[in-house]
């Protein structure tokens, strides 16, 4: 599976501005470098990093602790507050990513049916 670092470039970068929080900052916080901060959020160096580099990020930047390494695998980051999942197990990986499919079907599903209704409403008046 490719790993996506500018998803986890932007992240980070959205997620200072909305905290209104600088690198020096983040890197204090997380125990990470400033250097490897940078290098992340720029999107300059595209290296094989700990897990734990990029927990310690996620969770300095108030998100689950999962958060960028989701998005380093292209999937969606879990909310805080929801439990643990194993990154590495390739069948949980696609799992998830069917379980978020499927719900967005059913959303629109949903959102079908209103419109059907609301149509059948309106021919009847």
């Amino acid at each position: 599976m490719s790993e996506n670092w500018t998803a986890v470039a932007n992240a980070i970068s959205e997620r200072l501005t909305e905290l209104g929080m600088k690198q020096r900052e983040l890197a204090d916080r997380s125990g990470v470098s400033q250097a490897i901060v940078r290098e992340i959020q720029r999107n300059t160096v595209q290296r094989r990093r700990s897990d734990r580099t990029l927990e310690a990020l996620a969770v300095a930047l108030k998100l689950h602790p999962q958060h960028l390494l989701a998005l380093l695998h292209n999937r969606k980051p879990p909310a805080v507050g929801e439990p643990r999942e194993d990154m590495s197990d390739p069948v949980t990986a696609r799992l998830a990513v069917i379980e978020d499919r499927l719900t967005e079907i059913t959303e629109e599903l949903a959102a079908l049916r209103a419109d059907v209704a609301a149509l059948g409403d309106r021919q009847r008046r």
